[in-house]
């Protein structure tokens, strides 16, 4: 009997998958242009932020001389400094008192069986689209009526009115994604509702807790109309009224230079803050939209 030879078949090699992560050139070059674009300003800030003198008149691309003048006269002006401690105490009582009461909106919404309860999220966001220009004069008035104009809970009050449409949102949409079963287990256990939303469901919303600070915090921190229209003096002013406000050192001086350095001193917390958390922002931003 003859012996059976087996001759190895060559296959060809499977085709590589395309690699559908990798970005595509046009896309890579759109990104790096509009990422050059929103850079520029900034740099522009920082360039004119270094110059002095008749240097700040020049349109240089880089500093000859660059110098900390402007940065030093910033810091030592006791306007500005009492101008941010304002910004810090307005930013941070607004976000509390939204975290606060958005929380609880938003687990009713999230959680309840309310009727209509997209209706009543539509009318709650619908505040954000309200042009505040058409509220601010009549805003002036009553609070000059009520002794709380040029104050800062006479600020606090209008800036937490438009943040807590945001913060209630972002946190419905965490709320909604948190399993039922987690918040049911802990009351056949014993817990109340309030037992439960404190101790189940706030801990596993932290994270949209925080994204939900961030974002308050820095429309707060950034808000200009509101706080122009309803200040008068620097013992209520925030950051951005108060560089509004800045003068040059007499009356022939620019102050453009220590408008660019306040400019980068305020900008540079928040952009850290974007960085270090632009993940938890984005997924707040983008919680719910997309159900398995």
């Amino acid at each position: 009997m003859m012996a059976t030879v087996l001759v190895p078949v060559q296959t060809a090699a499977p085709a590589r998958p395309r690699d559908r992560h990798r970005p595509r050139p046009l896309t890579l070059v759109f990104a790096v242009l509009v990422m050059l674009a929103s850079l520029v300003p900034f740099y522009w800030l920082i360039n004119t932020s270094l110059k002095t003198g008749a240097e700040l008149s020049s349109g240089s691309l880089f500093p000859t001389a660059p110098s900390l003048q402007n940065y030093l006269e910033v810091l030592q002006d006791g306007k500005f400094l009492a101008a941010l401690g304002n910004s810090v105490i307005v930013g941070v009582v607004t976000t509390s008192l939204a975290l606060l009461l958005a929380s609880f909106a938003a687990y009713a919404l999230a959680r309840l069986a309310l009727p209509r309860k997209g209706l009543i999220l539509a009318a709650v966001l619908s505040v954000t689209t309200f042009p505040v220009i058409a509220i601010a004069a009549p805003m002036f008035k009553i609070w000059s009526d009520l002794g709380i104009y040029d104050t800062l809970p006479g600020l606090i009050i209008p800036k937490l009115t438009f943040a807590l449409p945001m913060a209630i949102f972002v946190l419905t949409s965490f709320f909604r994604e948190i399993p039922f079963e987690l918040e049911e287990s802990a009351l056949i256990d014993g817990a109340t509702p309030f037992q439960a939303f404190r101790k189940v469901i706030l801990p596993l919303a932290v994270p949209g807790i925080a994204t939900t600070a961030i974002l308050v915090f820095i429309s707060v921190w950034n808000e200009f109309l509101l706080a122009v229209t309803l200040t008068s003096t620097p013992t209520s002013r925030t950051v951005p009224v108060a560089i509004a406000f800045f003068a040059g050192t007499n009356e022939f001086d620019q102050p453009i230079g220590t408008i660019s350095a306040a400019s980068v001193i305020v900008t540079l917390p928040l952009l850290l803050l974007v960085l270090l958390f632009q993940k938890r922002i984005v997924a707040g931003l983008t919680a719910g939209a997309i159900k398995g």
